[in-house]
């Protein structure tokens, strides 16, 4: 019996540090993310999405997104013009010192082209993050996020 507690913990344990490297101070301290996800897709689908919220210690644009996911990750907006949603593919994204900006169902996100393979529930994407600072400086941060379902993030609700 207590072997059986011992593993159910360790597999808590496990489990929660997983989804802790999707949220949190980054490597060099200057970058926050949090409530990371990734959609889960079926197979045949070639596009995915990643959503997450992002908090710079310092003045920032996020310059550039890569991932083990796909051959290309990119950064979109979704609006809405005269009822027609619209996508345009975003350059850049400004992180003003102390403000969260967050990549969301709806709004901006992360799409991921040309996916390598069907996103389960369960596995992990690492996603890399490219920030440019006010100086010139550049920095890379690398973070673990979750594959779930829409339903269990809540993003339908």
């Amino acid at each position: 019996m207590r072997s059986v507690i011992a593993a159910l913990t360790l597999g808590v344990l496990l489990g929660c540090l997983a989804l802790g490297a999707s949220a949190g101070v980054t490597a060099s301290g200057t970058l926050r993310v949090s409530g990371a996800w990734v959609s889960a897709t079926v197979p045949g689908q070639s596009v995915g999405a990643a959503y997450m919220r992002l908090r710079s210690e310092q003045d920032a644009s996020l310059v550039e997104i890569e991932t083990d996911a796909s051959l290309r990750a990119e950064m979109h907006r979704m609006t809405s013009v005269n009822d027609v949603m619209r996508m345009r593919q975003l350059e850049q994204v400004e992180l003003p010192a102390g403000r969260s900006e967050s990549f969301a169902p709806g709004g901006r996100h992360v799409m991921l082209v040309d996916l390598r393979r069907p996103l389960k529930v369960g596995e992990n994407v690492r996603i890399t993050l490219t920030l440019r600072f006010r100086d010139g400086r550049t920095a890379r941060e690398t973070v673990v996020v979750p594959v779930l379902r829409k339903a269990e993030h809540g993003a339908d609700r």
